[in-house]
């Protein structure tokens, strides 16, 4: 799927939990979908208007985006589509990689504060699990928990890799 069709579908997405703001939608998709999913002021605007352009979304007296029913059709084929892996790029693997060039000393410590900061992904997600939990009337809580489990696992992973990797490093 094309940058700009995943760009339609995070904010066709965003717009399908209530109406918002352009404004609103960026914030949203920070909050929100940004531990996993990541949008610009450069790319939301463009896509909302060519949304508006398209009849996907209308502006209430509120100024507003909502979504229409040809919107919501949309979203659906959208995320009907099969997904595709980006390439992954990770600055952390490549500098661990030509570690050779860095010294241990510097890997460990890179590797340190990787640990540290999926440990402090584990308690933000921990609060966000607590507050979608909490919204049991919800109709999207099951499918926000399965998202919030994937960036527990992904973080204690990494919490795993590093603290082995500093042990591998430290021989």
């Amino acid at each position: 799927m094309p940058r700009r069709s995943q760009t339609e579908t995070a904010v066709l997405g965003a717009l399908s939990v209530e109406p918002m703001t352009g404004y609103a939608v960026r914030a949203a998709i920070t909050s929100t979908l940004g531990h996993f999913w990541n949008e610009s002021f450069g790319q939301i605007y463009p896509a909302l208007e060519r949304l508006a352009a398209n009849g996907l979304v209308v502006r209430d007296a509120e100024k507003r985006f909502v979504l229409t029913d040809a919107g919501l059709d949309r979203l659906r084929e959208l995320l009907s589509e099969p997904f595709e892996e980006a390439p992954a790029r990770n600055g952390l693997l490549l500098r661990l990689f030509f570690g050779r060039m860095l010294g241990r000393e510097v890997c460990v410590e890179l590797l340190e504060e990787a640990r540290s900061s999926s440990q402090r992904t584990l308690e933000t997600m921990a609060g966000i699990r607590a507050v979608v939990e909490a919204e049991s009337d919800s109709p999207d809580q099951l499918y926000f928990l399965v998202t919030i489990a994937a960036g527990e696992a992904s973080a204690r992973a990494q919490v795993q890799w590093a603290t082995e990797s500093i042990a591998l490093l430290s021989r």
